[in-house]
Order: structure tokens, then sequence, then C-alpha cells
């Protein structure tokens, strides 16, 4: 069984895009929170087919609930090269704002299912990129309605339980009726309100997706 380090103090851990954080059975010491790039959670079927189920930007913590005593059940990888701290868990200062993680994540992941089971295509992919351009916006990464958005079709399809044919087609259609556009890594909002209401979002609230 693989053990992460037991820092003294925060430290810097760095990883190759595809390279994992961590893998299931492994046994904690200290939280990761990420200072650059994009990670995320998944689980691979028997068959080979990937469901993705938290994504982790960049101002947020990997799985606070290791905290609780809760070993990895599912592989986080790096979907770009990261960069994030690793803070030790006798940390008290750390440990506030791991908890508040933890509810905002538990929030996050009962959202998803509602959008999973209940929302169209169209209403899933608008309230994941709601989601993603706020949690950007919130780590101070956002340009104008621009940010960067590393995924790839093959991610957002397997985020969303959909084909990349599928969310292909829901791209074309949001980019067709001037709401957002994705190009390049790069995702632009063009009409904000307008995709909260594709998403089934109030006004000025956030989708937290995935």
């Amino acid at each position: 069984m693989k053990h992460f380090p037991s820092p003294s103090a925060a430290e810097i851990r760095q990883f190759r895009p595809n390279q994992y954080l961590v893998q299931p059975g492994e046994t904690p010491h200290a939280y990761l929170k990420l200072v650059e790039g994009w990670a995320c959670r998944f689980r691979l079927l028997t068959d080979g087919r990937r469901q993705i189920t938290a994504l982790f930007l960049p101002g947020e913590y990997c799985e606070p609930q290791w905290g609780l005593g809760q070993a990895p059940r599912q592989p986080i990888v790096a979907l770009t090269t990261v960069r994030a701290y690793s803070e030790p868990m006798s940390d008290t200062g750390a440990s506030a704002l791991v908890l508040q993680a933890l509810v905002t994540m538990l929030d996050r992941q009962n959202e998803w299912i509602v959008s999973l089971g209940r929302k169209s295509a169209t209403e899933r992919l608008a309230g994941l990129f709601c989601d993603l351009f706020d949690r950007m916006k919130a780590a101070g990464l956002t340009y104008g309605n621009q940010c960067a958005m590393p995924l790839t079709q093959i991610d957002i399809a397997d985020i969303g339980g959909l084909t990349s044919v599928h969310v292909n087609r829901v791209l074309q259609g949001l980019r067709k009726h001037r709401v957002m556009d994705l190009r390049s890594k790069w995702l632009s909002i063009q009409n904000m309100e307008a995709l909260r209401r594709l998403a089934l979002l109030p006004a000025g609230l956030t989708q937290t997706a995935a």
C-alpha cells in the first residue's frame, strides 16, 4: 500500500498530465490543494467506460473527506500539469477551510446527481459550463467573459454521461445561438443569463456541478 509523505509543513507537489495524484486504498497523510491545473476523480466500468465523478480546479482541495479518515475509493488523475500544496492534516488552520470545502463538495455532488438524473443534455452541459466559469472566477482566473477550459469533448462526455458525438452536437447548438463558445481550450461565455436559463438555474445562482 502506498502512502503520501507526512510533511511537517505545506510543500508543493507536481504532477504530469495523466499522472495519478492518488489511487484507491492509499492512506493520505496530507490534504492536496491545487495551485495550478485541473484534476478529476473517476470510475472505470469493467467494459472500459469511464464516469468522471468530480473535478478539482485551481484553489480547491482534493477530497476534503480524507481528514475524516476515509481512504480514497476512486483514483484522482491530473488532466493537465498540476501543482498542489500538500498540507498536513494536523494543521488546524487548514482544517476549517477543509470543512468548508467538504460542505461545498457535497452540495456540488448532490446537484450533479439531479442534473444527471433529470436534465436534458443541453441543460446538463449548460449547468456544467456555468459552474466551471464561476469556479474559475472565484479563483481569479477569468478574463472578462473567458477562462481556460482544458477539458476535451471526451472528458465532457464522461462528466455528463453522454457520448462525444452528443457533446459535439450540444456545443454546436450553444455556439449557433451565441450563448457560449469553446475553442482552443478556452471557454467564452457570450450570454451568461441565457446559459443559466438553459441550465434551469435561477438568475445569479451557481450550478454546483461535478
